[in-house]
């Protein structure tokens, strides 16, 4: 899934009329996503397993035909189960390919398989009580077309009672709902067919870096300082430390928030030399939140000051506005969870990628919006998301962590959003290597295998 574009309803509309526009036609392109969709139900259920497909009466239907007559001309034991009659001319042509069983939705049999070309991209409305029952069919494995029924498509919002899928075969390119929640929980494994749509996109899945390893005339302060700035939770302060220097950055110094549990590596001074630090020519990039506390005008003020670039984390988000820090003319780089996000920027509409884009833009940032669905923006409206992010990162300290990996990138020169989308892949690498349970200091201990991966 990395590097992947990421298309609106309306965006692979656009690109389907292109691709029309340029000679293909409708029906060559059903064809394409019906025998997509064939060999990914072939691999799961063979010839040997009860295969039910639920067709819609639009062009989504017509994609589930197409892979019913596939299907059958392999010997799969396949009926079709229609909503409607077709309302297309290519699910019309698509329904007259199938010469096998078609019932009505009510009275579908359970199956091993169940495929979901019901309505694809698009839907708004919400689902009938029937649609929600045939959806609901027993089955061992189910597969979705395009994206599960029941999903809206930009903004992964549920418009019924969605079952989870085995697989979600994406057409053409992902969708926002494959990877925003609740609809991305849904999803289960995801593949793209290439059905032969051409389209640009601002928004792109989280690729993993190439980065460089020292050379032989770097030394600590070539590869990166760090400072970081400590308040009335000192821990924080240490994790993002911690993570910093093992995320590759060459000097760390931790301001005020020293203690047990530190790398003897990691500098600590008082919290009364920031001014100091920030005027410091050498400063790779300051860290300013984790465990700041209420109280954090003063440092919050320096920080802001600052010449080099800039993490804001933590309870610093809380205290600090967009205006202030759109006054910034170094590059600066915002980690906020949901609560954070709106204390900071209040409740802005749309989809997670809409809300992040605009508060990028609105603050002249690039954001980390934090979670589950991880969207990265940039002040210009490119955006990243993270799939597959571990479940286990919904503990304590985490949001530290990577807040000084962000940090550590930044210092080694990496322009902001290289640095945000590098630093959210090492994240979610080292929660891989970490497996399940693991506490935020774990973590840290996980990033060099995490860094090497991808050198």
């Amino acid at each position: 899934m990395a590097g992947l574009p990421v298309l609106t309803a309306a965006e692979t509309r656009a690109a389907e009329a292109a691709a029309i526009a340029a000679g293909t036609s409708v029906t060559a392109l059903m064809d394409r996503a019906g025998r997509a969709v064939a060999d990914l139900a072939w691999r799961i259920a063979g010839a040997h397993y009860p295969i039910l497909i639920l067709c819609g009466p639009g062009n989504n239907g017509g994609d589930g035909y197409v892979a019913a007559r596939i299907l059958g001309e392999r010997g799969a034991p396949v009926t079709v189960a229609a909503l409607a009659d077709p309302t297309t001319d290519a699910a019309r042509a698509a329904r007259g390919g199938w010469s096998g069983p078609v019932v009505p939705l009510a009275a579908a049999d359970p199956a091993f398989l169940v495929i979901d070309a019901l309505f694809g991209t698009g839907l708004t409305r919400p689902l009938s009580a029937e649609v929600e029952a045939a959806l609901a069919i027993p089955a061992r494995h189910r597969i979705a077309v395009d994206v599960p029924s029941g999903v809206a498509t930009d903004d992964g919002a549920l418009l019924g009672a969605v079952p989870r899928y085995t697989a979600t075969l994406a057409l053409g390119a992902l969708k926002p709902a494959h990877l925003l929640q609740p609809a991305a929980g849904l999803c289960g494994r995801l593949f793209v067919a290439d059905i032969g749509l051409s389209a640009s996109a601002s928004v792109e899945t989280v690729v993993r870096p190439v980065l460089a390893p020292p050379s032989p005339a770097d030394h600590k302060y070539t590869r990166g300082l760090v400072a970081v700035v400590g308040g009335a939770m000192p821990g924080a302060a240490r994790l993002a430390a911690s993570a910093a220097a093992h995320a590759g950055a060459g000097y760390v110094l931790l301001l005020g928030a020293g203690g047990g549990g530190l790398p003897d590596a990691v500098v600590t001074r008082p919290a009364d030399v920031l001014p100091e630090v920030v005027a410091d020519r050498r400063l790779g990039a300051l860290l300013v939140g984790p465990g700041l506390g209420a109280d954090g005008a003063a440092p919050l003020a320096a920080a802001l000051r600052a010449a080099a670039p800039l993490v804001v984390d933590g309870d610093a988000l809380r205290q600090v506005t967009p205006e202030a820090l759109a006054d910034r003319t170094a590059p600066t780089v915002l980690t906020p969870h949901d609560g954070e996000f709106a204390a900071l920027f209040g409740a802005l509409p749309g989809s997670k990628i809409d809300r992040a884009r605009a508060a990028a833009a609105r603050a002249d940032a690039v954001v980390i919006a934090k979670g589950a669905d991880t969207v990265i923006a940039a002040p210009d409206g490119r955006v990243r998301v993270a799939d597959g992010a571990s479940p286990w990162l919904s503990t304590a300290g985490t949001g530290d962590v990577l807040a000084g990996i962000v940090a550590a990138q930044l210092a080694r020169g990496l322009a902001p959003l290289a640095a945000a989308e590098t630093a959210v892949w090492l994240h979610g690498e080292a929660a891989r290597r970490a497996g399940p349970a693991f506490v935020a200091d774990a973590l840290v201990a996980r990033l060099p295998a995490a860094l090497g991966a991808a050198l």
